[in-house]
């Protein structure tokens, strides 16, 4: 596949996805909204990757490419390409399709379980019925039209959407390593405050290897699944 990923920051990366991608032979092409503002042909990629990022989907006077951006998603979406959205990104999918996104009652930050929620068709992404995340965000979604709710955590009741076969917006965090979580807290330390769904850095750092392992085996599943989908 032609891989074309939306990087809104620079210390939040591909993670693990980027060698899965390599592993797979799949070609990736990039736009750093912090450097450049330019989007691609959506003729020249098959599946577009939404990463996450501080900023909130309503804040255009600070990021004025936001709006583009979200456009640019709707048209992706309704050509029927493979999307998937990360955090921020989920949060765009669900803005550029209309749906409201908003404060969430907590802010959810640190290794915390979700919930996936069970289908009665064949046709949805299954998340197990429970799934230790690492999850990094202030802001949650309503879940658009026509999409259906497929995981929910005790702190942020939508945790992920699909829309159809080839869509999905995931709240959490699936692609984090260990170097990635350690950039996030070089660089948003200020965030961990005194909360009930807020760890400590040293909490965060110190979970073991093996969680980052089974948490990005989760990332691979699920762009599995996304590759499968015809178009």
């Amino acid at each position: 596949m032609r891989v074309h990923c939306f990087q809104h920051i620079a210390f939040e990366g591909l993670g693990s996805i980027d060698p899965w991608l390599m592993e797979a032979g799949h070609s990736l092409s990039t736009t750093k909204f912090f450097e450049s503002h330019n989007l691609p042909d959506p003729d020249s990629f098959d599946f577009l990757i939404i990463l996450g990022g501080p900023m909130s989907v309503g804040e255009l006077q600070i990021y004025p490419w936001l709006g583009p951006e979200k456009l640019f998603i709707k048209e992706v979406i309704a050509r029927g390409k493979r999307v998937l959205g990360i955090c921020l990104g989920a949060q765009l999918i669900a803005s550029a399709l209309g749906a409201r996104v908003y404060r969430n009652r907590e802010k959810e930050i640190g290794w915390f379980p979700i919930t996936g929620v069970p289908s009665d068709t064949g046709n949805a992404y299954q998340f197990p019925r429970s799934l230790n995340a690492f999850h990094w965000h202030g802001d949650t979604f309503d879940i658009p039209n026509g999409a259906r709710r497929i995981a929910g955590s005790a702190a942020c009741s939508n945790q992920a959407f699909q829309l159809g076969r080839n869509v999905l917006g995931l709240q959490f965090h699936l692609e984090t390593t260990v170097e990635s979580a350690r950039e996030l807290i070089k660089h948003c330390a200020h965030e961990l405050v005194a909360g009930a769904y807020i760890q400590s850095a040293e909490t965060l750092i110190t979970v073991d290897v093996e969680q980052y392992a089974l948490l990005n085996q989760s990332m691979n599943q699920v762009l599995q699944y996304l590759a499968a989908c015809r178009t």
